[in-house]
């Protein structure tokens, strides 16, 4: 059967690298806003008894980027696809997984239902914390993969004499499989709460950090006030250097700028969502699976 990667608004470059990995046909989905704001879609290809790998990241603009790829989905079936794969590098709802108060949306599950229209969805580390694997609200085979080994690979060649520090108590298997394989130490934050926007985070032995080039690895930089109250203490307990790696670069609020200049030396980020600091490709782990 043949393929046909298609880059939706969000993926185009990560979509095209997939593409040349498996030596498969190219094309761009063209979507617009129609004046009313309303989606318009178009697919540019034949796509009748082809098997469509639709790639789409669902940030920036998460709502307008999953109805994107709800409409690309059914279009293409319309238009005679044998298969649709959507491969959402990131896949944006895991977060919201409990109904914390009275009346609030569970939006994990629905995001869920609706994505199910697909035959298929790969995704890359997902937020799992209450919902333990995607069997659990897809109703399609959704696989899960994991960029630990590209992260470890990445931190491992570019920096000598390595701390590695993961983000919580809850990191800290995560992140001693990392540094392990980049022959690093590791340690983890001891991390409270307070709010989206209030983090307070401390080290129990700083003595650890001092002279060492410290990466402070996490899955999702959002907002960044974890990233930048680490840095902190880091900086604090007199690291060597400061660098901040993540899976999913989201950095609203200003957040790469502001975790700058709390002192990291560098940002740096999968391309799993496209940015000046997406740095380390997943193109070839994606491809892997096809």
């Amino acid at each position: 059967m043949k393929k046909l990667i298609v880059g939706c608004s969000n993926s185009k470059e990560l979509a095209k690298s997939i593409a040349r990995h498996i030596k498969k046909d190219y094309t761009k989905l063209l979507a617009r806003d129609f004046p009313d704001g309303e989606l318009y879609l178009k697919y540019q290809s034949n796509i009748a008894k082809k098997e469509i790998i639709l790639v789409q990241s669902m940030h920036p603009q998460p709502n307008k980027a999953m109805m994107e790829a709800i409409f690309a989905v059914k279009t293409a079936k319309e238009l005679g696809a044998v298969k649709v794969t959507l491969v959402a590098p990131y896949l944006a709802y895991m977060r919201q997984d409990k109904r914390f108060h009275r009346g609030e949306c569970k939006s994990n599950s629905i995001m869920a239902e609706l994505l199910s229209c697909a035959d298929q969805l790969i995704t890359i580390d997902p937020h799992l914390h209450r919902v333990h694997k995607l069997s659990e609200i897809f109703k399609i085979p959704a696989k899960t993969l994991t960029a630990n080994h590209i992260l470890a690979q990445f931190i491992g060649k570019k920096y000598k004499n390595v701390l590695v520090i993961g983000p919580d108590e809850e990191s800290y298997q995560w992140a001693a499989g990392i540094a392990k394989e980049a022959c690093a130490e590791v340690l983890v934050l001891h991390k409270k709460r307070y709010s989206s926007r209030k983090v307070k985070v401390f080290l129990r032995e700083p003595e650890k950090v001092k002279g060492k080039n410290v990466v402070l690895i996490d899955d999702i930089i959002s907002s960044g006030h974890t990233m930048i109250e680490a840095v902190k203490e880091c900086k604090k307990a007199k690291a060597s250097s400061i660098h901040c790696i993540c899976v999913h670069g989201i950095y609203s609020e200003n957040a790469l700028p502001k975790i700058l200049k709390a002192g990291a030396k560098e940002v740096i980020s999968t391309n799993t969502i496209q940015n000046k600091a997406s740095k380390i490709d997943v193109s070839k782990l994606i491809a892997d699976n096809f």
